[in-house]
C-alpha cells in the first residue's frame, strides 16, 4: 500500500464514520486497511509467480485465498445489515 492509498482510505473512513454518526474513524479505517491487505494477498496468490511453486504450496495458498474470499464475503454481509 502506498501513502496516497492510505490517505484516501483515511478520508473515506472519516466520511463513513460521519455518515454513520459514529465518533471513531479508526474502526472504519481498520476495516478498509484489512480489506486492502486481503485484496493484495489474493492478487499475489493469483499471480503468475505462484504458478511455479511446488504443488503442496499451491494448495496451501489456494486454501488461504479461499479463506480470504470467505472473510471478505462475511464483511459484505455484515455491512448489509
Amino acid at each position: 500500500m502506498q501513502r496516497d492509498e492510505i490517505d484516501v482510505m483515511w478520508q473515506q473512513a472519516l466520511r463513513d464514520s460521519v455518515k454513520d454518526g459514529e465518533m471513531f474513524t479508526r474502526y472504519h479505517f481498520a476495516k478498509m486497511v484489512a480489506a486492502k491487505e486481503r485484496e493484495e494477498i489474493a492478487e499475489f496468490i493469483d499471480s503468475t509467480e505462484m504458478k511455479n511453486l511446488p504443488e503442496p504450496l499451491k494448495q496451501h495458498y489456494a486454501r488461504m485465498l479461499s479463506f480470504i474470499h470467505h472473510k471478505s464475503e462475511q464483511e459484505v454481509k455484515h455491512e448489509a445489515r
